[in-house]
């Protein structure tokens, strides 16, 4: 098993959480993980990408240049990795905030999920990306979500481990709409 993902969005959006969040679970999986966060100087607003390698066999290289799948949560990410997607990757979308009209290809696996109205309907919009991750993890099966729920207090300094219920409920409300929306 050998996994590259690529994750897009903006600062703001908690990709590097994911994506930290997502390393952690397949490091609980005892399975070989990288993750390098990419982002520029700006606190909120700018560009913030990240890059998870996820394998069984050991990792050469944590460059991840033609990902099989990607994870995009804004237009800008779209139109910076969708050309990069493995012919017959798959991209799961943040529908709140991209056209799933708009993708430019039609030879990529498509999930395009409400992320911010779910979020919105669990009180908090910033839960949007715990929801995004939970309907990947369901989707891909690249780690269990028992792991990713498990490896929630490890990305949370201890004053924020009352948020954790939140992040678990938004996850597994993510796992909901994959199942509901044609994942197994």
């Amino acid at each position: 098993m050998y996994h590259e993902i690529i994750m897009g969005g903006v600062g703001g959006q908690g990709i590097m959480v994911i994506g930290n969040l997502l390393a952690q679970a397949a490091f609980k999986e005892n399975l070989n993980v990288t993750y390098i966060p990419i982002y520029g100087v700006e606190k909120r607003g700018g560009h913030a990408d990240c890059t998870v390698v996820i394998a069984t066999e050991e990792i050469g290289s944590p460059v991840v240049g033609a990902p099989q799948y990607c994870i995009i949560m804004n237009k800008s990410a779209l139109n910076k990795y969708v050309a990069r997607i493995k012919p017959g990757g798959f991209l799961l979308l943040n529908s709140s905030l991209v056209d799933p009209r708009e993708i430019p290809r039609n030879d990529l696996d498509l999930l395009a999920v409400p992320a911010m109205e779910i979020a919105q309907n669990l009180g908090n919009e910033r839960l949007a990306n715990m929801v995004i991750l939970g309907a990947f993890v369901e989707r891909t099966k690249v780690v269990s979500i028992d792991a990713l729920i498990a490896a929630l207090p490890g990305i949370f300094e201890e004053r924020h481990h009352h948020l954790l219920p939140a992040n678990a409920e938004a996850i597994r409300q993510g796992v909901e709409f994959a199942k509901a929306n044609g994942c197994k």
